[in-house]
């Protein structure tokens, strides 16, 4: 395991690179099926690390919590030399509900990750849907629990996110996400 912090290239105001990927659920997804929400949660997460496992309780709470914003995990790993992050494992977590998002997508090709500039595992991207388009307003870590192990005393995503939805600007300083390195196909 390599411990990976976040630093993608999308910045402050850029629109969301657009996708279409399988669910776990056995749908299609892009952008546009999540336009009625207010806000779009992106993560790039997996099945097997210890740093995206640890936040599978916080975003299934995120996506029930907040009727307005989508949470949506990408899981764009390789899953031939890592096959706990298949995309059969997927449906196992979605279907036994350890993970209930509103979308658990898979990136087979890895190249929503690389549009996105992912690093990590989770790396989460917060946008607001302004009506044309999804644009990021917080890019940072979910919570300041950096190890697995650790408790949580901060929940910054979900202040990021009540911000968004409230029309507010975002209380809290931004901080790379940490986790695992995305396991890519080719280097």
């Amino acid at each position: 395991m390599v411990l990976m912090e976040s630093d993608s290239e999308l910045e402050h105001g850029d629109e969301a690179p657009d996708f279409e990927l399988p669910g776990a659920d056995g749908e299609t997804y892009s952008l546009d099926s999540f336009a009625d929400s207010d806000a779009l949660l992106v993560v790039f997460t997996c099945n097997h690390c210890p740093y995206a496992k640890a936040k599978f309780d916080e975003l299934n709470y995120l996506a029930d919590a907040y009727d307005d914003l989508a949470v949506v995990g990408i899981n764009p790993n390789d899953d031939e030399d890592y096959p706990d992050d298949s995309f059969e494992r997927m449906q196992e977590l979605v279907a036994d509900d350890t993970i209930d998002y509103t979308a658990y997508l898979r990136d087979e090709s890895q190249d929503v990750a690389r549009a996105y500039g992912a690093v990590c595992t989770p790396d989460p991207f917060l946008f607001e849907n302004t009506g044309d388009a999804f644009e990021l307003v917080f890019h940072s870590r979910i919570d300041d629990a950096m190890s697995p192990d650790d408790e949580v005393t901060d929940y910054e995503m979900r202040d990021a996110v009540e911000a968004v939805l409230a029309g507010d600007d975002i209380p809290v300083e931004a901080y790379p996400s940490q986790g695992c390195s995305i396991k890519w196909t080719e280097n």
